[in-house]
């Protein structure tokens, strides 16, 4: 393909709640120690990639952010190796001269539609919290696979809707040659990655931590009615659910 708008949509590293088996929710976890690793880990690959975005958008949580900080950090400046940065005293007053020009700052969008799902009264819980704290409740989720309500928690129509405001917004921003990174949740990547599909349904997606899912748009025919709709040149999959940088 020639100039292409490209898609990087990751999930988030790993979490304190993720360890804990908590329903966090819009709850505010810092990445646990393994999750700084993972980012780094991914944050090597793409740069080894060479895939630089253009802009970035993330969920404002702190899991969120924090992977996003991680990741940019190996993008705004020039990231020395460790066997050279120990090297350096962090008091000097000398400026260190890279090998390559600083290059141009990254800008960075917190998007509340990327945030995980808002969900309600287990915001936090595990499940055996939740078990003692709302056992009917529970009784009744384990039971059905139909969608129950959850108190004061969006529904899946929220989640759908968010979705396309977000992914009508960058598709009016955006143009060929951008490329975005959008870090975000495992629950919200279902349905944003069903949106952008096109499928009047969500899919179960079980995204690892700091997952890619990697999308090359020809954003200068996305509105055509025609058969290029159906033209396979215009719309790849490029990733999915890849983590290989964790291995």
């Amino acid at each position: 393909m020639s100039k292409v708008l490209k898609l990087l949509f990751i999930r988030h590293a790993q979490s304190i709640g993720n360890i804990e088996k908590r329903m966090q929710g819009h709850g505010d976890y810092e990445l646990s120690p393994l999750g700084r690793q993972q980012s780094e880990s991914l944050a090597k690959t793409l740069r080894t990639e060479s895939w630089r975005p253009s802009h970035v958008y993330t969920s404002p949580l702190k899991r969120a952010v924090q992977t996003t900080e991680i990741l940019l950090s190996y993008f705004q400046v020039p990231h020395l190796p460790a066997a050279v940065s120990d090297l350096i005293d962090p008091d000097s007053e000398t400026p260190i001269e890279a090998d390559e020009p600083s290059p141009k700052t990254i800008p960075v969008e917190h998007a509340e539609e990327l945030k995980e799902f808002q969900n309600g009264i287990f915001q936090g819980l595990t499940w055996a919290e939740a078990q003692t704290r709302y056992p009917d409740l529970c009784r009744k989720l384990e039971s059905s696979p139909d969608w129950i309500p959850i108190p004061e928690a969006e529904t899946l129509y929220d989640a759908r809707d968010r979705a396309k405001r977000f992914l009508d917004r960058i598709m009016q921003r955006h143009r060929d040659g951008d490329q975005l990174w959008i870090v975000s949740h495992s629950w919200i990547l279902q349905h944003l990655i069903a949106q952008l599909l096109g499928s009047d349904r969500s899919w179960r997606l079980r995204a690892h931590n700091t997952a890619l899912f990697e999308f090359w748009i020809d954003r200068s025919r996305w509105e055509l009615q025609n058969q290029n709709r159906f033209n396979t040149d215009l719309w790849q999959i490029r990733r999915f659910n890849d983590s290989r940088h964790l291995h």
